[in-house]
């Protein structure tokens, strides 16, 4: 795949192209304040998964209306004290899937959240949380669901799940409430800049090649999905062209990254086709805080940094939580 988007020095100083809503703080407090007002009831239930080094438990939390969302708490079997936790989002159209999946954070100490992402879990890894918010008409996949207004929008709820897995985290004896960090690949790393931005008390975060940021550049831009659901969602919807980014700003990357200024690590591949480069330099740049770095893949594509990447964030987050 050869070089497609801006050129090294053009990305290092994109801002992007998204308009920030005069009510974006106003509708995220109203939208958590409702989901706090249901009560968490986190159950962590001890899961046989053949694993003789970690302890794994089977979650269930309530999150967006209350509905129950899985997520697996993995813990090394050895350890004193509470432990630092991550907190880890998952990919587009993928589940929480096995707990050995989820090992790298236990092998290093620490104790891993795994949230499942609602109504996915059937493309490349396995699911359990329903999502039984209907929708108007939408095309396959889940970035349209409920596109024409913010209060409807899928990831109005995704969001919100993600803010209350970190509380319910915060809820077990073993995890160290003030220690926690927030990573993800792709959806994953869109989700966990929200997420962060939303809670505002974390130690860490570490978005990997995210997702969901700059729509306006990046729906116009690559041609490989989930993005272009949106084009082709508008193609057929043309007279709502202005409605549909007027929601998205409500849920866009670059706009949680503007008002978090916890510590983060991004990472970015140059070649990527999916998440184009200068939509991730466009939050990476809005990023409030003043400890900040992202790792450059120059030659990678979505897969980005790989091994190499972990062991970055491995590094990174070491004395931080």
């Amino acid at each position: 795949m050869p070089l497609y988007d801006l050129s090294i020095a053009e990305l290092r100083a994109y801002r992007g192209e998204v308009v920030r809503p005069d009510d974006f703080d106003a509708f995220w407090s109203a939208t958590l304040a409702e989901a706090r007002a249901v009560p968490l009831a986190a159950r962590f239930e001890p899961f046989d998964a053949g694993l003789k080094i970690v302890e794994v438990f089977d979650v269930t939390f309530a999150g967006f209306g209350g509905h129950p969302v899985k997520a697996w708490l993995i813990l090394p079997r050895q350890r004193e004290g509470k432990l630092p936790c991550v907190v880890k989002y998952i990919g587009y159209g993928g589940g929480r899937g096995f707990p050995h999946e989820h090992l790298l954070w236990p092998a290093a100490g620490y104790a891993v959240f795994v949230m499942d992402t609602r109504g996915q879990g059937s493309s490349w890894s396995k699911g359990d949380t329903a999502d039984p918010v209907g929708s108007d008409p939408a095309h396959p996949g889940f970035m349209t669901r409920g596109i024409l207004s913010p209060e409807t929008y899928y990831y109005r709820r995704v969001f919100t799940d993600a803010v209350r897995a970190i509380e319910a985290a915060r809820s077990h004896d073993a995890v160290d409430g003030a220690r926690i960090a927030v990573t993800g690949g792709s959806q994953g790393g869109g989700i966990s800049i929200a997420a962060s931005a939303l809670d505002g008390s974390l130690k860490a975060l570490m978005p990997d090649v995210p997702f969901l940021c700059d729509f306006p550049r990046a729906v116009g831009l690559t041609p490989r999905d989930p993005f272009p659901e949106i084009s082709r969602f508008l193609a057929v919807h043309r007279d709502k062209v202005e409605r549909v980014f007027a929601t998205l700003a409500y849920f866009d990357g670059v706009n949680f990254a503007s008002t978090d200024s916890t510590p983060a690590l991004y990472s970015v591949a140059i070649m990527d086709t999916i998440c184009p480069p200068s939509t991730i330099f466009a939050a990476y740049n809005a990023h409030a805080g003043a400890e900040k770095a992202i790792r450059e893949y120059g030659f990678n594509d979505h897969e980005g940094g790989g091994a190499f990447q972990d062991r970055a964030q491995l590094d990174w987050l070491s004395g931080r939580i």
